[in-house]
């Protein structure tokens, strides 16, 4: 009867280092998956409205388009939505910046031209 005790209780031990190692995979993934690409997004944010600079055209985090017109102070700016229209928004409000018109607009035939061939 001893035998057959000490053999089963040598079993579980070999499940329970295979759970403690899952366990302490987790915080490494959430690490890798979660947290450091929060960070990257965070710092290209950051780069991003450092580099704001007065006639650059950008959107806000709320989706207003305009043209920077000036600085007030530096975490503020003035903002051109309309013609003589101004809005003084956060730096930390700017989203980013808006390409030139003339790659937008080559980036929607293109998209056209490629939607139109695969339609054959």
């Amino acid at each position: 009867m001893a035998l057959l005790a000490s053999g089963d209780s040598g079993g579980g031990g070999g499940g329970a280092i295979l759970q403690l190692g899952i366990l302490l995979l987790i915080p490494f993934a959430m690490y890798f998956f979660m947290i450091r690409p929060q960070r990257r997004r965070t710092r290209e944010a950051q780069e991003l409205q450092r580099s704001i600079e007065v006639g650059d055209e950008i959107v806000t985090t709320s989706g207003v388009f305009g043209k920077i017109t000036g600085e007030d102070g530096p975490n503020r700016f003035w903002l051109e939505i309309d013609d003589d229209v101004q809005i003084r928004i956060a730096r930390a409000a700017v989203q980013g910046k808006v390409p030139a018109d003339d790659d937008t607009e080559t980036a929607d035939e293109a998209a056209k031209s490629g939607s139109s061939d695969s339609d054959d």
